[in-house]
């Protein structure tokens, strides 16, 4: 039998691995994750509260999308060379970098409710590009890399919900700001002051998260999360694994995944009043939580075949996201028509509605499986550096293309709709390919399969940056 790549984990799923080392609270996986988690929250996650109120809480979503377009541009950028910047102050010092961009965004968008300024919108949108790009990055390789091989879906799912209680926390605040609200328009102020703090903690709470050689896991195994090698090296790397087969196979799964986001947060800017788009950041926000969560537990059941559980999830998926497009398609072509403006009173509200929240739902679960995918193909702790940026670049070249149609009237209306639900047919086959192959004869980098072969564990050496 063909020996298996190397893994990056050992056999702990297995079972007869010990799995109760002691940890000290503040060193555990469960405390950095909290801490990774509470950073999303500042920094993403109240980004995606305030554009889960639908372009930012702006009247018109055309300029707002604008913005977010050359946010996630450079956000391309910045991903394709965060690994570098990781070779010179560690996962922990990017981490940190990441989030000091988010809150001249939100200041940036208080100055254009309040006042009306535009200009700004596009410098802090420029800023939290630069910074993101890292952010992304280093969340994503940190979530992948510092949990227990039984507890990463678990994980991931924990530390998505932060992202979502962003989101939750200002629907909340602009419900009860905006109750009475049942015109279109755009939310009050008052809501930035309060997102513009929040924003702030980002930088210190990631203060207090373990560097990699610090923390300590129940399987005894230490997390290693370095890049040792030249700048240039990591460049082209980096490249390689962009031009890999599996890697390009499920380039258009990303997009169909994340070229969501803008759609659904227009379709809400445009068609419902200002109390409604409260209404629908906190409670698709609420749903997605609950069904990102199961969906994180259920990857955790080592119990079932790897090849199960990658197989059932890819194709519940397949259903679903086709089933919402297909509801989405008929309604924004009526709406193109009627240019309706719902409350939560009106007629046919319901409907309307209720594939906004399904919507949200669908990229969360996409999220996460992303994740759980490259969690996958990844074969070594700095291949999980390099595949987390360009997951997270290719991501943000989905978002600068989505948001950056949307920002035109007629794709904001319909035209976005539809490219969305013909990006996600053509890419269901290529991203078949790819996970139709975990649990079978290539054996999963950070989980193993069945067959009980394992390779050791890849030995890598700690960055200095990450001894201080």
């Amino acid at each position: 039998m063909a020996e298996p790549p190397p893994s990056l984990e050992s056999d702990s799923d297995r079972g007869g691995e010990k799995r109760d080392y002691p940890v000290k609270w503040y060193r555990s996986t469960f405390f950095n994750i909290t801490i990774l988690g509470l950073c999303n929250f500042s920094a993403p996650g109240i980004w995606g509260a305030m554009n889960s109120l639908g372009a930012g809480g702006a009247q018109s979503p055309h300029l707002v999308n604008a913005g977010n377009a050359l946010t996630f541009c450079l956000m391309v950028v910045s991903c394709y060379f965060s690994s570098v910047m990781v070779h010179y102050i560690g996962i922990k010092g990017a981490l940190i970098f990441g989030t000091i961009g988010y809150a001249p965004y939100a200041a940036a968008l208080y100055l254009n409710n309040r006042y009306g300024t535009e200009w700004f919108i596009y410098l802090g949108s420029s800023l939290c590009g630069i910074s993101a790009g890292v952010f992304w990055m280093a969340e994503a390789a940190i979530a992948i890399a510092y949990p227990e091989p039984w507890n990463k879906g678990k994980a991931l799912g924990y530390w998505l919900t932060y992202r979502l209680a962003g989101q939750i926390l200002g629907g909340a605040i602009n419900l009860s700001l905006n109750a009475d609200r049942n015109q279109a328009g755009k939310v009050t102020y008052t809501v930035y002051l309060v997102f513009i703090a929040l924003q702030c903690i980002g930088p210190v709470v990631g203060l207090f998260l373990n560097p990699p050689c610090k923390v300590q896991r129940k399987d005894g195994k230490k997390v290693e999360l370095a890049i040792l090698e030249n700048p240039w090296f990591e460049v082209k790397e980096t490249t390689r694994l962009l031009f890999t087969k599996k890697f390009l196979l499920i380039v258009l799964w990303i997009g169909q995944a994340v070229f969501s986001e803008a759609v659904y947060f227009t379709y809400l800017a445009l068609w419902f009043s200002v109390r409604a788009r409260s209404l629908g950041s906190f409670l698709s926000g609420i749903i997605a939580v609950t069904c990102g969560n199961l969906l994180g537990a259920y990857l955790d059941r080592t119990a079932i075949p790897l090849r199960i559980r990658a197989r059932s999830t890819f194709w519940l998926l397949v259903v679903l996201q086709g089933a919402w497009w297909i509801w989405t398609t008929i309604l924004v072509t009526e709406f193109r028509t009627s240019q309706p403006t719902y409350d939560w009173v009106s007629p046919g509200f319901g409907r309307s509605f209720a594939v906004f929240i399904f919507l949200t739902v669908g990229f969360q679960l996409n999220y996460l499986f992303l994740y759980f995918i490259i969690g996958n193909l990844a074969t070594s702790e700095p291949e999980v550096i390099r595949y987390a940026a360009l997951l997270r670049g290719s991501e943000s070249a989905w978002q600068a293309i989505s948001y950056g149609i949307t920002s035109v009237t007629v794709f904001a209306e319909v035209g976005a709709v539809y490219w969305n639900f013909a990006l996600w047919a053509v890419a269901i086959w290529p991203a078949w390919l790819v996970v139709r192959e975990f649990g079978g004869s290539v054996k999963a980098a950070i989980e193993q399969t069945d067959s009980g072969i394992v390779a050791p564990p890849v030995t890598v050496e700690v960055d200095v940056h990450d001894k201080a």
